[in-house]
């Protein structure tokens, strides 16, 4: 959870959990923490035991070697999106051979910090937020069928989380040979928090509550209000957040290695952190 002074950027701090929720019987969420060479993922999969949670998983292993056989000064927002495409036939390949024709899938939000701007790479309704000067700003663009709708002019954003076809994706890693990975860059400024989160979270709280929430002092301090707002609310679906703050000085990096003794609750398997 503690930053250090390893990019040009500046000092960056995160904090990664993921929780199977309060009515689904295992989680099928992977997080990713790779603070010290600016890469941080959620992968929300689909399918069920088995399925989801291994395709979840292809996605975050995919992620993590490709940072670790890159060398530090090429790892781009390129490399990482063709992680993404090779976790996508991984998936398929998966699924074709173990799952007997079963689809298993999943979503995945990534952030790139480097030389001074920050990438966002996503696919699916996972979820970046960045929260600049007290303004949350939703970063990514759901890839589902309640958003094509409000876009379309047919029902008004107020009801796309509550809608009956609110679980429809139209895109997910995994589920065709053909995948779009969208992006959405911009430049860094000090003091800029991101989160990065699974649509488990976003079904329990709307933006104003996340941006009441990201109101707190440190990244875990956050973290762990999102998350307990989220499990008071009930937490129908597995939850996952990566909370990722660009301090303003090393003292700021400092005083969030106070956080670092908070409790985690990492499912072993679909969890892996830097």
């Amino acid at each position: 959870m503690v930053g250090s002074p390893t990019l040009m950027d500046g000092f960056f701090v995160s904090f990664a959990q993921t929780h199977p929720g309060k009515v689904r019987p295992y989680n099928e969420d992977a997080v990713l923490d790779l603070r010290e060479e600016g890469v941080w993922v959620v992968a929300d999969g689909m399918g069920g035991h088995a399925a989801g949670d291994v395709a979840s998983q292809m996605v975050i292993d995919s992620v993590k070697q490709c940072v670790e056989q890159t060398p530090a000064a090429s790892l781009s927002i390129d490399c990482l999106r063709k992680a993404l495409l090779q976790a996508n036939q991984q998936i398929i390949n998966f699924s074709q051979q173990h799952l007997d024709g079963k689809t298993a899938g999943s979503t995945a939000v990534l952030l790139h910090v480097r030389d001074g701007f920050y990438h966002c790479l996503w696919v699916g309704d996972s979820r970046i937020y960045l929260m600049r000067q007290n303004h949350l700003q939703r970063k990514t663009r759901d890839h589902s069928q309640v958003m094509d709708m409000v876009e379309q002019g047919l029902i008004p954003e107020s009801e796309a989380e509550d809608h009956p076809l609110s679980n429809v994706i139209t895109r997910a890693i995994g589920v065709s040979d053909e995948l779009t990975v969208d992006q959405n860059s911009g430049q860094l400024l000090p003091g800029d928090q991101f989160l990065l989160c699974s649509d488990g979270l976003t079904k329990e709280l709307n933006d104003t509550d996340l941006a009441m929430c990201m109101q707190a002092n440190s990244v875990s301090d956050i973290g762990l209000a999102l998350m307990h707002s989220a499990l008071v609310k009930g937490a129908s679906d597995n939850v996952s957040c990566v909370l990722v703050k660009v301090s303003q000085s090393d003292a700021d990096s400092e005083e969030e290695h106070c956080d670092d003794t908070v409790p985690v609750f990492f499912n072993r398997r679909n969890s892996v952190r830097g």
